[in-house]
């Protein structure tokens, strides 16, 4: 009876050994010996004798695949005879490839000493039951002894599990086998990517309407105006200069340059100031309301060396500038005389001191383009807003100074490319047919044409108050402001 149990744990034993060699060595090279060479009968199997031992031996050192010396064919069965002390050890295979084998010991080393057991790997019995092969629970444990954790199938070669009955033999895997790997993902931890996996914002709900009532998202109308909004507030890496241009006179210049100041103002939230440029007398203090300052840039030209001194505030500043309530802007008027003229030199004092305290400088020229201040001007535009009428002498002006900053080379030309056409018409002020044929010519000549409707606020001819404007008129500014940060944009980031 106790044979025969023997018997069937070793052919167990066997067969899970040789599954092992299957998926270890794809291409055996076991050889069968001759009739006269000594055999042994536990894997049907032929090895020389004396070969060192290998890993799979290590961790079974008590079972024998082949014995240490040759036995006789009648000799019985090992299994079938007491022994004192069992010693199983497996030969080397001949073929030098085989991954059974262990390197063999230097002549200077000795012979190295037992390896301890790893923390990870259960404890081995000290006394071998039926040859020390290990054989799964039964379920009763002593008294005191922790039962073994349950483990996972270790993997074969090549990824494949191990038979139940190989795994009873090979807890810890195939020896000298490391489990696969897997790869480690690549953590990032810069701040940009941090910030970028925080959830984005809620959208507001909407403003306006039935859906501002019922908390819904806005509409496409709504979140397009939000977009121009946010456009428009553009934060800028240095202050930049806006120019409003056309000699023509009463072709918009100044209404143009108060909605553009006032939509920007009030999207940025201030920090925009607009400049009336006139070499002699202009007429936006006559569009502005005056506020608490009655100063133009004469006045300030003649309090130039104070107002340049390292200490000087915005306050001592603004004590020369018209603010706008409604806008969020303020007002540099032009010269009330006829006898101060403003140059070149007197452009760049005032061009300079406004950058110390201004963002966005939205400059008003007069009409007359060989003046040096309207020529200071044009070199310090970073985008150029020309205002038109749907007639045939405010194109025709528009046109002939496009032509001739055409002429003035790449950076002329290049502003050209960045401009923006408002067209304001007053009651009466549109021509069809010069629409229709000109309309083509500016919108391949300039970046965009904007359309500011008929505004009954703004042909009144007085102080334009942004308060009093049509909404329409209000969303054509902010559309103008927006187009123009745009190319604003575009031209900072763009190498010159």
């Amino acid at each position: 009876m106790t044979d025969s149990h023997n018997s069937g744990q070793h052919k167990d034993r066997e067969a899970a050994a040789a599954e092992v060699r299957r998926m270890w060595q794809p291409t055996p090279s076991w050889t069968q010996p001759d009739d006269g060479e000594a055999v042994e009968e536990t894997a049907g199997t032929a090895e020389d004798a004396g070969q060192q031992p290998d890993a799979l031996s290590e961790d079974f050192q008590s079972d024998s695949w082949a014995g240490p010396a040759a036995k006789p064919a009648d000799q019985p069965a090992p299994w079938t005879q007491p022994q004192a002390t069992p010693s199983w050890t497996q030969p080397v295979p001949d073929s030098a490839a085989s991954s059974w084998s262990q390197p063999e010991p230097q002549d200077d080393q000795t012979d190295p000493e037992p390896e301890a057991p790893r923390p990870d790997e259960p404890a081995k019995p000290e006394a071998p039951v039926f040859g020390g092969g290990s054989f799964p629970s039964t379920g009763q444990e002593q008294p005191g002894q922790v039962p073994p954790a349950p483990q996972t199938p270790p993997p074969a070669q090549g990824g494949q599990p191990l038979s139940p009955a190989a795994q009873h033999f090979f807890p810890q895997g195939i020896p000298g086998q490391q489990a696969p790997q897997q790869p480690q993902q690549n953590l990032s931890f810069r701040t940009d990517d941090l910030i970028q996996a925080l959830p984005l914002p809620r959208e507001a709900p909407a403003e306006r309407g039935v859906r501002s009532m019922l908390k819904l998202r806005p509409g496409t109308t709504e979140r397009s105006e939000r977009l121009a909004r946010a456009t428009a507030a553009t934060a800028f890496r240095r202050p930049v200069t806006i120019v409003i241009a056309n000699p023509k006179g009463g072709s918009g210049k100044t209404p143009t340059t108060l909605l553009l100041s006032g939509a920007l103002g009030q999207a940025r939230g201030g920090g925009v100031v607009a400049w009336d440029n006139n070499e002699l007398r202009g007429n936006m203090h006559l569009r502005t309301h005056d506020t608490n300052s009655r100063s133009t840039v004469t006045d300030m030209l003649q309090a130039m060396p104070m107002l340049t001194q390292p200490d000087a505030r915005l306050g001592d500043v603004a004590a020369y500038l018209r603010h706008q309530v409604s806008g969020q802007y303020d007002v540099l008027t032009s010269a009330t005389t006829t006898y101060a003229q403003i140059e070149a030199k007197d452009f760049d004092q005032v061009h300079r001191l406004l950058s110390r305290f201004y963002k966005v400088l939205v400059i008003d020229t007069g009409n007359n383009e060989g003046s040096s201040n309207w020529r200071e001007a044009m070199k310090a535009a970073d985008a150029l807003v020309i205002p038109i009428k749907w007639k045939s002498l405010s194109c025709a002006a528009a046109v002939q100074m496009l032509e001739e900053l055409d002429n003035q080379g790449p950076e002329a030309q290049r502003l050209i490319r960045r401009a923006v056409i408002a067209v304001s018409n007053g009651p009466g002020d549109v021509n069809k047919d010069v629409e229709k044929q000109l309309r083509p010519y500016f919108e391949s000549r300039a970046a965009a044409v904007i359309d500011i409707p008929t505004d009954m606020h703004i042909a009144a001819e007085g102080p334009l108050d942004h308060s009093a404007l049509q909404p329409a008129t209000r969303r054509a500014a902010l559309d103008l402001a927006a187009k123009v940060s745009e190319q604003i944009t575009i031209a900072l980031n763009t190498p010159r």
